[in-house]
């Protein structure tokens, strides 16, 4: 499985977040590809420990269980899935270029990864085989959203 703490998908992820463009298009979703890209970044800097998000309660009763079978294969996340109203922006536009590096930078720092208390808001704990495979799971989700 696809980890972002691999350099060569980490590289791939990059060569298709540097396609995204302001005409790309949903293909799911309520967001436009500029919200896109913020939400990541976001849950970028939450994966990465500098976002702390209190954890919710049915994630607590349900949430491990749940990570083991999004983890349990390649296949990508289902669409329209929920998300914290904190790794959402409202803003309707913005700097797309700017956004892109800002992620960018983000998944670089994944090279040098060191939070071995990492808590999930829904799914909880999380090893950093699990982080890595789920980041990656969902960057990719999101750029599948957008054809890239």
């Amino acid at each position: 499985m696809k980890s972002v703490f691999d350099i060569a998908t980490r590289e791939e992820l990059a060569t298709r977040i540097n396609s995204l463009s302001r005409q790309h298009q949903a293909h799911w979703g309520k967001m436009n590809v500029y919200q896109m890209i913020k939400h990541c970044t976001l849950c970028e800097e939450m994966m990465l420990g500098k976002m702390k998000i209190k954890r919710v309660f049915i994630g607590r009763l349900i949430g491990g269980m749940l990570l083991k079978k999004v983890l349990k294969d390649e296949s990508p996340f289902g669409k329209n899935s929920p998300t914290s109203p904190l790794l959402k922006t409202l803003h309707e536009s913005g700097d797309i270029e700017q956004q892109k590096k800002e992620w960018l930078n983000r998944l670089e720092q994944y090279a040098s990864y060191t939070d071995p208390d990492f808590v999930h808001p829904f799914f909880g704990p999380m090893t950093r085989d699990q982080i890595g495979f789920f980041a990656y799971k969902h960057v990719d989700h999101h750029l599948r959203q957008f054809g890239v």
